[in-house]
């Protein structure tokens, strides 16, 4: 019985690293395989199903006569260099920069105004379930420029300047 349990005892001492190694790399798929946005980003380009977003910001009582004072309309979308950035970091597609466009809520709190104009941050939640806030700049012509854009819940590495 002793010399099985040394026998044994060997074995295992030879095929640990080959255990451990096989471990990490299960355990590197199911974190890959897992990860937000991996297996979403895939599915949500392919609907078409339409959602209705619920609203972020202020109450109809806040803002009585329903204007958010933001002009919907665009004939050009123009996305930054930082904004692209912000955007790869945070897994926001260009889809969901419009559909945050069209049904999402002007944060008046948050409207900034300056000698290069107007900034409105729209709040939203997006197909796959992201609460984001993404700031455009309307421009002369119809051209709206997307400054950036944030997730409301998770804080993302980024090295955008």
């Amino acid at each position: 019985m002793y010399s099985s349990f040394i026998s044994l005892h060997i074995m295992l001492k030879k095929y640990l690293p080959y255990i451990a190694l096989l471990g990490a790399a299960l355990l590197l798929f199911y974190i890959k395989k897992n990860q937000r946005g991996g297996k979403a980003k895939a599915t949500t380009e392919q609907t078409t199903k339409r959602i209705t977003i619920p609203p972020v910001g202020p109450s109809p009582a806040e803002n009585p006569n329903g204007r958010d004072d933001f002009n919907r309309r665009y004939s050009n979308l123009i996305i930054t260099k930082h904004a692209r950035c912000r955007m790869a970091c945070r897994h926001i597609d260009e889809s969901e920069i419009k559909e945050i466009l069209q049904n999402g809520r002007v944060n008046p709190a948050k409207i900034e105004d300056d000698p290069r104009g107007k900034t409105y941050p729209l709040e939203g939640i997006t197909h796959d379930n992201q609460r984001v806030r993404i700031v455009f700049a309307p421009k002369p012509g119809g051209e709206m420029v997307v400054v950036t854009c944030i997730d409301l819940d998770r804080d993302w590495s980024c090295d955008c300047k």
